[in-house]
């Protein structure tokens, strides 16, 4: 995730810019760059990798006295993290300057559209494409320059907040939104742009939402807003109440169901950092890495992180052929393990800074093992002790209860372990593309899954008055028992139990009874029939059935009081999908019983204490 900030008016542009990347810190960076319009209307442009203040030190010596200009924080995901791939991008005649959150998943059609008519990219990055097609179109095309840009939009695929300007047309900033947000602040003879409010809200409580596939023409003193037809658009000022902090929450009610259907969006960013189409070879800088010399893999984290490594670890086992064990950080730093030369360990944080990981991470080191994080928050704890960091792309998480981070940390690992297998040559060609295909589904699938929204809320208003539920799986798909379960301990405080489907007759079906409400995931379409048995081991004995799959139904779902359909996919990812409804149903719950599903009680977002 990165952040964006911009401004037009008559104060001195350059400590607003700054001011607003400071507040966006907490969206995670590894670059930051701005770009000024000066008294003389050239453009300066500076930019650095690392922190903002080291930005802020670049500059603070400069006359700039500019009074427009963008600024922007990057999360690498096209070239690695340096001053050359840093924003803000600028055409090859240093005529249109941008920055740009999002990817652009047709960036090798774009970019050989450019090296045909003559143009060069200098960076790694796929924003550099931006700039250069619109000077195509302005130049090449003599089109006037808002037709230009929207042009350029036009040519472009995938997810972007766009913020540009020219010294050519020094009064005023072009913006564009497709899937990234961005907003505008209006003030007295004075614009602001970010990708936050929280960047902005200290100069202005004003806001303009932009809808995807929108165009704005900021000035100091006015905003003309079009489509990408450049049909004029009227929108309504917003009044923004901070102490609210209703702000980012996009018009849910609470951050936890923001960010359930962040999803879609959260998946996509993290895929599109590894590879955008499915025969590409996959991406993750790791080859400095000799895999065929472990004998071991462990996966170390807590809570639902580790739940996300108990989900994978079938993927590891079947692409990189290495007994693969999943054990709590707790546990893992005082059990003496097994741990040398020949182990990988992997070491998952939503926020890089979990205490006993950390520890985990610390002793794995001692013992000499290669050491991979799995991390949300760059800058971290766990990112500066690992020796390698592979970054989730799900954004800044606020509910307490982990959501979308879950999701991707599941499609990464998946993704970390099929790039093991096909570094050792374990799978096919074949083989790899159809995962890789299946994956690139899933944000659309995810989309379709969160249309289970009403009856997943019917079923919460029959059980939230329960006092116990069980949850039940076989393989990944008892892993997503567990975070069904924990989900619904966290946020409605019902005592909720997971087990493995064969197990229960083992000793917990003593514990069923009518109306005992029982949640079973199966989307193996290997073992289904198994689990639905087991579905059927309780309903005889009066229990309540909630069956979430991805399989047709049968005369073997009879017994099923409420069925949640899942679109299908590859067994190795379904648990994403599977997943989803069973946040929405803890959330629901949790509604019904009137609780703060935000911040549930006893609980903190990054548990820094052991």
């Amino acid at each position: 995730m990165c952040g964006i900030v911009g401004y037009v008016g008559e104060k001195e542009a350059c400590p607003i810019l700054i001011n607003g990347l400071l507040s966006l810190e907490y969206r995670g960076y590894d670059s930051a760059g701005i770009a000024i319009l000066n008294s003389k209307n050239e453009a300066e442009v500076y930019k650095s990798k690392g922190r903002v203040k080291e930005l802020e030190n670049l500059i603070k010596h400069k006359n700039t006295d500019g009074k427009i200009g963008i600024a922007h924080t990057r999360w690498a995901t096209h070239g690695v993290p340096s001053d050359k791939n840093a924003h803000p991008h600028h055409d090859n005649f240093n005529e249109f300057f941008v920055v740009h959150n999002g990817i652009i998943e047709n960036y090798d059609e774009v970019k050989k559209f450019l090296l045909d008519n003559g143009y060069k990219l200098y960076s790694e990055t796929d924003t550099e494409v931006i700039p250069n097609l619109v000077h195509y179109f302005f130049h090449k095309e003599k089109l006037p320059i808002l037709k230009a840009f929207a042009e350029a939009l036009k040519k472009l695929e995938g997810s972007y907040a766009i913020e540009m300007i020219a010294p050519e047309f020094p009064d005023r900033i072009f913006i564009a939104k497709k899937d990234s947000p961005i907003v505008v602040g209006k003030g007295d003879k004075e614009n602001f742009i970010a990708s936050d409010i929280p960047a902005i809200i200290k100069y202005t409580n004003k806001f303009y939402f932009i809808n995807d596939f929108e165009i704005a023409e900021i000035y100091k003193d006015k905003i003309d807003f079009y489509d990408f037809n450049l049909k004029k658009i009227n929108k309504d000022l917003a009044d923004i109440n901070y102490d609210a902090v209703s702000y980012d929450k996009n018009g849910y009610e609470d951050y936890m169901l923001k960010e359930i259907y962040d999803q879609p969006k959260a998946v996509r960013e993290t895929i599109g950092t590894s590879f955008t189409k499915k025969e590409d070879k996959i991406n993750l800088s790791l080859e400095k890495i000799d895999f065929s010399k472990f004998k071991k893999i462990y996966i170390v984290a807590c809570g639902t992180a580790m739940h996300a490594g108990m989900s994978t670890k079938y993927a590891f086992e079947k692409f990189a052929k290495v007994d693969t064990i999943v054990e709590p950080a707790s546990e893992f730093r005082y059990k003496n393990p097994l741990v040398d030369k020949k182990t990988l360990c992997i070491f998952i944080s939503q926020s890089g800074e979990t205490a006993d990981t950390i520890a985990a991470l610390k002793l794995a080191k001692e013992k000499g093992a290669t050491t991979i994080a799995i991390v949300n928050v760059i800058g971290s704890s766990i990112t500066r002790l690992a020796d390698h960091v592979l970054y989730t792309h799900a954004g800044p998480e606020i509910a307490v209860a982990s959501t979308k981070a879950y999701s991707c940390q599941v499609i990464l690992l998946t993704i970390l372990a099929l790039y093991i297998g096909e570094k050792l040559g374990n799978v096919k060609d074949e083989e790899a593309i159809k995962l890789k295909g299946e994956m690139l589904e899933l944000p659309k699938k995810i989309t379709e899954v969160l249309e289970s929204r009403k009856t997943v809320g019917r079923i919460a208003k029959e059980v939230h008055k329960k006092e116990d539920m069980y949850f039940i799986g076989r393989l990944s798909d008892y892993a997503t028992a567990l975070e069904g379960a924990l989900k619904l301990k966290e946020v409605s405080y019902i005592h909720a139990d997971a087990y493995p489907a064969g197990e229960l007759k083992h000793g917990p079906i003593a514990l069923i009874e009518k109306n005992v409400d029982v949640v079973g995931v199966a989307t193996n379409k290997e073992i289904v029939a198994k689990t639905i048995s087991n579905l059927e081991e309780v309903a005889t004995r009066g229990a309540n059935i909630i069956l979430v799959t991805n399989v047709e139904e049968s005369s073997e779902f009879s017994k099923i009081k409420d069925l949640i359909k899942i679109p299908k996919c590859d067994e190795l990812i379904s648990s994403i999908l599977a997943v989803i409804p069973l946040q929405l149903l803890a959330y629901f719950v949790a509604k019904e019983k009137k609780l703060d599903v935000d911040k549930p009680r006893n609980l903190a977002k990054s548990v820094t204490v052991e």
